[in-house]
């Protein structure tokens, strides 16, 4: 239930999302004594702020409110996914050109992990990364298992 729960919030979401200028990143349903769903949001031109998450939370609720999909108490979270959440979709790589990240990806049969700066998006399709010898490594999309942006302290 919890997947078809996860994927009817998914299609309810993105028109909302998408009319607010932002992309939807993910939706998580968890469960506690009080539903927890969230939904996590991002734009690719600029961050995303307190009063647009409200905006999109109050068109939802009545949304969730009007097709009844939850017949139990929940609580409705929209937020940014963080630095601490791994990249998930494409749009948020171009965001974060220019940043350093730590990328687990395949090559071949192996599975590699490089460490530097995020360079040359090219939406959809790849990235390239500078390590930090200096090399340069084109990665595609499709090879990625996880890309974290690595903060600066």
């Amino acid at each position: 239930m919890s997947d078809q729960l996860t994927e009817q919030l998914k299609e309810i979401a993105k028109p909302v999302v998408e009319q607010e200028d932002m992309f939807l990143v993910d939706v998580e349903v968890k469960p506690a004594s009080t539903k927890e769903i969230w939904i996590l949001v991002d734009s690719e031109s600029g961050g995303v702020n307190v009063d647009t998450c409200s905006r999109i939370s109050r068109e939802l609720a009545f949304l969730l409110e009007e097709e009844n999909l939850i017949n139990s108490a929940y609580r409705l979270n929209v937020s940014s996914p963080g630095l601490a959440r791994p990249l998930s979709d494409s749009r948020q790589y171009l965001k974060n050109s220019g940043r350093r990240v730590k990328v687990k990806y395949k090559s071949g049969d192996d599975y590699l992990t490089v460490e530097g700066e995020l360079t040359h998006v090219v939406n959809g399709t790849s990235f390239d990364v500078i390590a930090d010898d200096g090399s340069h490594i084109k990665i595609g999309f499709s090879d990625v298992v996880e890309t974290k942006v690595i903060p600066k302290i």
